[in-house]
């Protein structure tokens, strides 16, 4: 098993939930701008659509950081992160992944978007994330995490997402449920591990 990846990417959410598995899994980094791995392999023939993470698996890839997270957990059977089927906590998580992926992540799209105007980030973008992280704030008021006591999938997702905040002047600081979130999750060992590899602080 092998992670593509590339530093400090959303591929890292899928690090960190590999190691809370302790997975052995090799790991090669992705130049998204020329498209190349580490050692020099053509990246769109390893994923056409260009983006990390990829898993490669006995002769096949897999893509889309939710999907690849939500396949380790079945299949390694880890409960405690991906709640077993006809468990209604197993939903909770599937729709924090959701939120993670199409609500959050989504929303830093545009302001790494150079095409889009630093004004049009500003007055339109940063907004709408805002209130999104409004949301998510007010959420971790009443929980530990975001599905409540246990760390599951989405979280290592939703901090991932939460360390490009500073890139854009959005201070966690704002938003006190998730500053205390934030740090909590990032002294896990498995997320300190992620870290470190990757050569992140």
């Amino acid at each position: 098993m092998k992670l593509y990846y590339s530093k400090g990417a959303c591929s890292l959410a899928v690090r960190i939930n590999i190691h809370e598995m302790d997975l052995p899994c090799e790991f090669e980094s992705v130049d998204l701008g020329a498209k190349k791995t580490e050692h020099g392999a053509d990246y769109l023939k390893i994923n056409p659509k260009g983006a990390v993470p990829a898993l490669a698996l006995d002769g096949k890839v897999l893509t889309e950081g939710a999907v690849i997270q939500q396949y380790l957990a079945e299949k390694y059977k880890t409960v405690q992160l991906l709640p077993a089927v006809g468990d209604e906590k197993r939903y909770a998580v599937l729709e924090w992944l959701n939120v993670a992926s199409t609500d959050l992540h989504k929303s830093f799209g545009p302001l790494f978007n150079p095409n889009v105007p630093a004004q049009v980030k500003e007055d339109v973008f940063i907004p709408l994330l805002k209130k999104k992280l409004d949301y998510l704030n007010q959420m971790l008021a009443k929980n530990k995490y975001v599905t409540g006591e246990q760390f599951t999938l989405p979280d290592a997702y939703i901090f991932t997402i939460l360390r490009w905040t500073p890139k854009f002047d959005i201070h966690l600081a704002q938003y006190p449920n998730i500053e205390r979130y934030f740090n909590e999750i990032k002294q896990r060992k498995s997320v300190q591990t992620a870290l470190k590899e990757e050569g992140l602080n």
